[in-house]
């Protein structure tokens, strides 16, 4: 399958568009000049162009497979991630004290996007250890930091996170799974997960989980959960894998797509655990992987657009069908103006998405130097559009690229479908977009909207310097974002049901206003002139007007949801 990791239009975000540019200005991140910068993005897209890219097709059609209790990785994805190991890509971000290279978030997204666009069922494994590493950093004793970081930073071990169980779903506070004392300072945990992404696997020596568990006084619901640690394979005295663990990989899910990635059932049965942070705090501790996870599915979308992207392009400059209706054209499907259509909608919406999980990585990366609470709560506002709208446009473009191929979009030969079954899972797990858009207009409007209005001046404000150079860009981004407002001041005095009914289409309008003003300041960067110019004229002309018809629906309220019941709904 054809992939070509785009490391100009990384370089150029970070440049000009997202506001990197103070991250390097931090002392935390001050390592991470633009010399660095331009190493990483290029060595990591050599990576996804000649090691990664060439797995994605052989993953879907040989996927990982369970033979006498064990995980067997598909072929050549052994190979693929001791490439990522040892080049030292899983611990892009981690802290230098256990092996980490320190360096800002951002490009730890940066290079995560171009993975999953090369293969996103290998990429799944390094995202998990990443946001492992950051919760045992923030979270776990040193004696547990100094046995597992090291490790899983270097990609020897994996990390997993255990949450879901077959009765529980998303509602993590119902889970069953007990944690009973030894009485040594180590915990018995017994239970069962499901859905656990690389539970087992024979690519790393140990696979390490992290498991949600409750005490024996634990409270009912969330408040009464702790997190433990539970190795594969229980540490010698040196710190190597050592004998079993009592676990086991009961069965591996049949899935849509990501055959390559094992999605496990697993049992706990007494094994032993050590507990990570205090007791009965185990979904703060939790929270800090998920968040990381959310925010790197949204760039798995991201991901997985490009390469859908790519792949759909490869074919319509192939593809000779009839007399075209462009003078001196390619003489392809290409020409032909629908087609053109889809291929530049899906290059806008991938722009957009990416510049958005950019913009986002860039206020962690500066909350986390400064310690600023405006930057953490820009963080956390910007996590469940990033997350949302990355998947969201994932899926869209990944149909748009079977459209584009025709009847042979709906072969399997050409490949294309793998994109959309792999991608579709994105939008349900960490968190399903609608619990995303649930905490964006709850939780992050918390605060009576400051930081969407924060957000919102700064929209109008860039609009407004760009109206005497750019005004047929400038104006309708200008006339959105205060649209956008208005709808914000009202949600904000409703209940919340009346902000649940609405929460999805008040999400997909904010993602849409962010991604037209993405687009604003590229094309101001060019000056007006170039390719980024006419990609922001498409996106702002054409689908930003999408913003008011969600407005509209976000403002409808929750009554009509329930005109009818549910034997209506059963007729």
């Amino acid at each position: 399958m054809p992939y070509r990791a785009p490391v100009a239009d990384f370089q150029f975000l970070l440049d000009h568009v997202v506001g990197f540019e103070a991250v390097p200005a931090t002392e935390k991140f001050a390592e991470a000049t633009a010399d660095t910068v331009t190493a990483i993005l290029t060595e990591a897209g050599k990576l996804a162009d000649e090691v990664i890219a060439p797995l994605q097709r052989n993953g879907d059609l040989q996927g990982a497979v369970l033979e006498n209790g064990v995980v067997r990785s598909s072929p050549g994805f052994k190979e693929g991630y001791e490439a990522m190991a040892e080049g030292g890509w899983i611990g892009i971000s981690g802290d230098p004290e256990y092996g980490g290279m320190g360096l800002p978030f951002t490009l730890t997204a940066s290079v995560n996007d171009m993975i999953a666009g090369a293969c996103l069922a290998i990429g799944l494994n390094p995202l998990l250890s990443q946001g492992q590493i950051e919760a045992l950093e923030a979270h776990a004793s040193d004696e547990l930091k100094d046995l597992y970081l090291p490790k899983l930073t270097s990609g020897e071990w994996t990390g997993t996170m255990n949450l879901t169980e077959p009765q529980a779903g998303s509602d993590v506070g119902a889970l069953t799974t007990k944690a009973v004392p030894n009485g040594d300072g180590t915990f018995a945990i017994t239970g069962q997960k499901i859905y656990i992404s690389w539970g087992d696997h024979d690519m790393a020596e140990n696979i390490c989980h992290l498991v949600l568990a409750r005490l024996p006084d634990g409270a009912p619901g969330t408040k009464g959960i702790s997190l433990f640690m539970v190795p594969k394979y229980i540490p010698d005295e040196n710190g190597n894998p050592g004998k079993a663990n009592d676990l086991r990989v009961v069965s591996l899910e049949h899935k849509m797509g990501l055959h390559g990635s094992p999605t496990c059932v697993m049992s706990y049965e007494g094994a032993t655990g050590w507990i990570v942070g205090e007791e009965h705090a185990g979904m703060a501790a939790m929270f800090t992987m998920m968040n990381n996870a959310r925010l790197n599915v949204g760039v798995q979308g991201v991901g997985v657009a490009e390469g859908a992207y790519q792949h759909a392009l490869a074919y319509a400059l192939d593809r000779k069908q009839g007399k075209t209706p462009v003078e001196n054209g390619t003489g392809t499907i290409a020409d032909f103006a629908d087609v053109r259509r889809m291929l530049v909608q899906m290059r806008a919406e991938t722009y957009a998405a990416r510049a958005i999980s950019l913009a986002c990585s860039t206020a962690i990366d500066m909350a986390g130097a400064t310690g600023d609470k405006g930057w953490k709560a820009r963080a956390a506002f910007l996590t469940p559009i990033a997350k949302s709208y990355g998947t969201d446009m994932g899926i869209k473009v990944a149909e748009l690229g079977v459209q584009v191929h025709g009847g042979m979009g709906y072969v399997e030969e050409t490949g294309a479908a793998q994109y959309y079954r792999d991608v579709r899972v994105t939008s349900i797990y960490e968190g399903t977009n609608g619990i995303q858009a649930m905490d964006l207009v709850a939780r992050k409007m918390m605060d009576g909207g400051d930081m969407a209005f924060r957000l919102l001046d700064e929209i109008e404000g860039t609009a407004e310097g760009a109206r005497e150079t750019l005004g047929e860009l400038a104006k309708p981004v200008w006339e959105a974002a205060e649209t956008l407002r208005e709808a914000t001041e009202w949600l904000v005095e409703q209940d919340l049901q009346t902000r649940f009914a609405g929460a999805v289409p008040y999400q997909s309008a904010f993602a849409r206003v962010l991604g037209a003003y993405y687009h604003l300041k590229s094309a101001i960067a060019e000056e007006g002139r170039g390719p980024r110019t006419a990609l922001a004229a498409f996106y702002i002309e054409r689908l930003l007007p999408d913003h008011a018809s969600s407005l509209e629906q976000a403002r409808a309220g929750a009554e009509g949801l329930y005109a009818l019941s549910v034997e209506d709904l059963a007729v």
